[in-house]
């Protein structure tokens, strides 16, 4: 998780903390870490608001956990900034941007751009979980590890780091962090009903707050194949392009057969293998106004993660059996998993 967070502070702030000697640093993943796993337990409070006189204890604990974070950015990364921001200069990151708008726009509340930066901070734990959701995947499965190393080993030869720009090299890789989304089945944030209307002949009023059923699109037979099993090919499909000879990469999917003959030259077809897209009934960041705005930001920093962890280490667990996953929730409670990581030569 620490790792994650100082992803997320070194490319909007410019920043990075030392998780082994800062105990601060420390301290705030811990609580945005204990904050992401309790908004996503669907409480009776997220439905029933009159109970929260019963939830008081709960929810100042959360309301002391947002403060600490809440000082600990400001002291230690805008303040930090603010003395050093140059006004006239051109923005180096996020956190420059929000700055310049701060001191350019008096409409602006200070409050305001501070909840900005941590709501998008916070972003990290989304990663930090489901990238430790695709490494437990990986150890309770070893052959989606296999077919993982075989794309990377393909693509880099261990000779360089996996970035964004591969993606399309390494579709299965990519597959499993969409399959992970939707074996997890985590809840999907309310919206709320803006006008009277009628949906499969049900009555919804204006003002009703509705939730969007993630659990049933993502493990119902209507839309999925054998959907308790987790298979990250259900996200693949063969596609034709023209490629150049001398760009061919063997994915490590195909069979001898698949393969372009090597005497081939100029431009040849080929079928490869690619993610499929917009599936209708897979919305994991949930669909329309209320959209996760950092889904993006989510599963590009996920994938590029993740893929170069599997690129440098093989992962196990001491125990499967401590491998369960608990249903409908990306979240994982603190030290959930005991995985390890094994340096591969390359």
């Amino acid at each position: 998780m620490t790792t994650a967070m100082n992803m997320f502070t070194h490319y909007m702030c410019n920043v990075r903390f030392d998780a082994d000697t800062d105990k601060d640093f420390k301290k705030i993943v811990d609580h945005f870490d204990e904050i992401f796993w309790e908004i996503n337990q669907g409480y009776a409070l997220d439905f029933l608001p009159w109970l929260k006189p019963f939830y008081k204890k709960h929810l100042d604990k959360l309301s002391n956990w947002s403060s600490d974070i809440r000082a600990f950015i400001l002291s230690r990364i805008v303040e930090q900034r603010e003395m050093n921001l140059d006004i006239e200069g051109p923005e180096k990151d996020f956190l420059d941007g929000l700055l310049k708008v701060l001191h350019e726009d008096p409409t602006v509340d200070r409050n305001t751009i501070i909840f900005m930066l941590e709501d998008f901070l916070g972003g990290h734990s989304s990663v930090g979980n489901l990238v430790m959701l695709c490494l437990t995947a990986v150890a309770r499965d070893p052959e989606v590890g296999r077919k993982i190393r075989a794309e990377l080993d393909a693509l880099t030869k261990g000779k360089r780091p996996v970035s964004l720009l591969d993606r399309q090299s390494i579709p299965y890789t990519e597959a499993t962090v969409l399959e992970c989304l939707r074996y997890a089945s985590s809840p999907i944030v309310p919206h709320v009903a803006t006008e009277n209307a009628t949906v499969a002949g049900y009555g919804v009023e204006k003002g009703t707050i509705v939730f969007i059923n993630n659990y049933e699109l993502n493990t119902s037979e209507e839309y999925w194949e054998r959907p308790e099993e987790f298979d990250p090919s259900r996200f693949l499909e063969k596609t034709k392009v023209r490629v150049r000879r001398n760009s061919l990469c063997d994915s490590g999917m195909e069979s001898d057969g698949e393969r372009p003959s090597k005497q081939a030259e100029g431009n040849v077809e080929k079928e490869v293998w690619s993610v499929k897209r917009n599936i209708p009934h897979f919305l994991p960041f949930s669909i329309g106004k209320r959209t996760c705005i950092g889904q993006t930001l989510v599963t590009t920093m996920s994938f590029v993660m993740f893929a170069n962890i599997m690129q440098e280490f093989e992962v196990g667990a001491e125990s499967l059996e401590d491998l369960r996953q608990k249903p409908a929730c990306v979240a994982l409670p603190k030290d959930t998993y005991n995985l390890y990581l094994i340096p591969r030569k390359h």
